[in-house]
């Protein structure tokens, strides 16, 4: 244990990081009812209330879609934004809120992707998933086919794809095929774990990462996110000049 807490001890700073230069945070799921997020408009909007007092002014929510387990269509997720907005004016909360989806590369996705418009953020970026287990066989050949048909593909929390944690080279060929990596904040913390914290620290040091989401289902990510401000590897992040957060 004393080797963990020097680890954290070590990795902090006493000055907190101003998370409002983010301005938009791009990966969350505050859409009530529809996927392991929100369970009640009360949750997303107690989520959204902190995310305003740590100085964001814009969300792109997420929900998931995925075959096995949530079957959300453009509708779903769309007529949920909008008792969200609905929300948000009535409390007159000064945040704005667009939806997309965090799609998972299983079986359905390619059918998805050539027979639906897809839900994209920003300059026509597609957050996608990939298993915990293991990394599809096809995952080339469909990162290839997002973008011949001009979608930017997005992968969401690369750092936390343990399969990958002896090989980070294989971080930096994502990075080179043009897939923008996504990093969870409260990796920073040890959240998910420390091998995990580890990873997402030397992504940084590289320089791979293009956008920073709170992946953010409940109250208790929100408590990991007042605390990320004193990772000393947030600030070289949010000083490298690379996240595309604020463009968007």
């Amino acid at each position: 244990m004393a080797l963990f807490g020097n680890l954290f001890t070590n990795s902090k700073t006493n000055e907190a990081a101003d998370l409002s230069v983010l301005k938009t945070d791009i990966h969350s799921h505050l859409i009530p009812g529809i996927d392991d997020g929100a369970k009640s408009i009360e949750d997303s909007m107690a989520m959204i209330t902190e995310f305003y007092n740590l100085g964001y002014r814009k969300l792109i929510t997420s929900p998931h879609i995925m075959s096995d387990f949530y079957r959300n269509k453009n509708e779903t997720i769309l007529n949920g934004l909008e008792i969200v907005r609905n929300a948000i004016k009535e409390a007159k909360i000064d945040i704005t809120i667009d939806a997309v989806a965090e799609y998972y590369l299983d079986a359905d996705f390619e059918y998805k992707l050539d027979s639906e418009k897809l839900l994209t953020f920003g300059n026509n970026y597609l957050l996608f998933e990939i298993s915990y287990m293991n990394p599809p066989d096809n995952l080339n050949a469909i990162v290839f086919k997002m973008q011949t048909m001009g979608y930017k593909p997005v992968m969401a929390h690369p750092e936390r794809y343990n399969f990958w944690h002896k090989d980070f080279d294989k971080y930096l060929d994502l990075h080179d095929k043009g897939i923008l990596l996504q990093m969870n904040i409260n990796s920073l913390t040890g959240y998910y774990s420390i091998p995990t914290k580890k990873i997402a620290e030397q992504m940084i040091k590289k320089g791979i990462i293009a956008l920073l989401g709170s992946d953010c289902h409940h109250l208790g990510h929100i408590k990991s996110l007042q605390n990320v401000v004193y990772e000393k590897s947030l600030h070289t992040l949010l000083e490298s000049g690379k996240l595309l957060n604020n463009t968007l």
